[in-house]
């Protein structure tokens, strides 16, 4: 694989940014790569991992000379990691992120880039409950979705080299309107996440006898959902203040679903909540077909 970057800068090196700099390290797709961290413990992982070439915990100073800057930290960051990057960028730089929220990402981001600078909203849709540097691996996006949202007017060749980088990891590469794309992630990952983190709270909440009951006895339902709830509580609370309306919306139609499904238990009937079992099956399968299971 050729060279894409001459250096790449990682502000916040997580699970995603870890990933994406093992996969550009292993595939040789940028020379250098440099990554920025506030808490020094970070820093010293990603240098026993040599995930970097370079570390340091000032955001000016990681992404002077860098080709592409990942900025990989919880949403709420954004504003004040734009504020103290925009006067180091070079001219002709690509900035990127990859927040599950794109709308709030443009609007916090792009009024801090100066002009030359091409600001291209990404989201790899790939991930796990686990989070710190320790946790990436190369294949996280092999065959998994990546959405750019790049705004009007956009920089088309940066466009496409950062489709080309999120290529070479093996991820297919979708463009997409930053609101569509989030009200599309707020079904399909916001509101599971917001019930997962709900029914696992009930569970917390039950009497002692019950709770160790719960735990004893898990199968794969209730242990599923605690797979989930266990995402970055940091991370996850930021992206459902980011991306409020749409969660709201989408969590009001589940609401009202959720309603009818208790009408029809209550009342006995079996033909309606079969009628719903058996659509929702065929999504599971649609999944299972399209490889994203």
């Amino acid at each position: 694989m050729s060279i894409l970057f001459e250096r790449v800068a990682f502000i916040g090196i997580g699970l995603i940014g870890s990933s994406l700099a093992r996969r550009i390290r292993r595939d040789g797709l940028a020379r250098e790569i440099v990554a920025c961290a506030r808490r020094q413990a970070t820093l010293d992982t990603v240098i026993k991992l040599k995930l970097a070439d370079r570390v340091t915990t000032d955001p000016a100073d990681a992404v002077k000379g860098a080709d592409l800057v990942v900025i990989a930290t919880p949403l709420s960051a954004y504003a004040e990691i734009g504020a103290a990057i925009g006067p180091a960028l070079k001219k002709g730089a690509i900035v990127t992120d990859v927040g599950s929220v794109k709308s709030s990402a443009i609007r916090d981001l792009q009024p801090s880039l100066p002009e030359g600078v091409s600001f291209i909203a990404g989201h790899p849709v790939a991930g796990t409950e686990h989070s710190g540097p320790e946790s990436g691996f190369a294949e996280l996006f092999e065959g998994r979705w990546t959405i750019l949202t790049p705004v009007d007017g956009s920089d088309a060749a940066a466009v496409e080299r950062l489709q080309k980088l999120w290529e070479a990891t093996g991820s297919k590469v979708v463009i997409m309107d930053p609101e569509h794309h989030d009200k599309v992630l707020a079904i399909v990952s916001h509101l599971p996440h917001l019930i997962a983190y709900t029914i696992v709270d009930t569970a917390q909440n039950l009497g002692t006898d019950l709770q160790s009951e719960v735990i004893e006895f898990s199968a794969s339902g209730f242990r599923d959902f605690t797979r989930i709830a266990a995402s970055d509580p940091v991370m996850w609370r930021d992206v459902f203040l980011a991306n409020r309306e749409a969660v709201l919306e989408m969590l009001q139609r589940f609401t009202e679903d959720l309603t009818a499904l208790q009408r029809a238990i209550r009342r006995g009937e079996g033909d309606t909540l079969q009628d719903v079992f058996t659509r929702t099956r065929a999504i599971r399968r649609a999944i299972i077909e399209a490889k994203q299971a």
